[in-house]
């Protein structure tokens, strides 16, 4: 399944992402760890203290990647509102949801104040990413003076969040769809009509 080319650890720590996103933590045991990274159980505690220390590795690297995919878009060029609009608008799995968001979502994950901080801190960095564009648009004129930057950011955080949510309990993309484009009506610049 992974490259010959990635390291033990490497694999253990891709499997382990994988199976977080797709099972949970609970339902994520040390065997199918193993088992999916093509790894040996000594392999495993030979780069990691335990499935807890395996796990946090793979949430810190999730965690990255999404901060990696989020700045790609958001740090793009453009009005903050074609920014945010980049942001809301590219491409996801949105059947499969969030790996960061389904995160929040596992009671283990949740109870453990180590493991719960890389994505309490991403979600944090992206409600202040956010927040600082939509205060360069107010800067600029772009938005209604209405606006609080960081009350948008939890919105367009929620938006993306909760149309995940929907968009899995419908087993259609078009609530996300719905909800994206509900919010960009809403924040059209002062002046366009959407």
């Amino acid at each position: 399944m992974y490259s010959s080319f990635m390291s033990t650890p490497e694999r253990l720590i891709e499997a382990t992402r994988e199976l977080l996103w797709e099972r949970g933590y609970v339902g994520t045991s040390p065997k199918a760890i193993q088992q999916q990274a093509g790894a040996g159980q000594g392999s495993m505690y030979h780069h990691f203290a335990g499935k807890p220390d395996l796990a946090l590795s793979a949430i810190r690297r999730t965690a990255e990647e999404m901060r990696g995919a989020a700045e790609a878009t958001l740090g793009g060029g453009g009005t903050a509102y074609e920014r945010i609009s980049a942001y809301l608008l590219r491409e996801r799995d949105v059947l499969r949801g969030c790996p960061v968001g389904r995160l929040t979502m596992d009671p283990e994950i949740i109870a453990s104040a180590e493991l719960r901080a890389p994505v309490d801190e991403t979600l944090d960095w992206l409600r202040g990413r956010l927040a600082g564009i939509v205060q360069e648009g107010l800067d600029r004129g772009e938005f209604s003076a209405l606006l609080a930057p960081r009350e948008i950011a939890a919105a367009v955080v929620a938006t993306v969040q909760g149309g995940y949510v929907l968009a899995r309990a419908s087993g259609s993309p078009d609530a996300f769809e719905a909800g994206v484009r509900g919010l960009l009506s809403l924040l059209a610049p002062v002046g366009t009509k959407q």
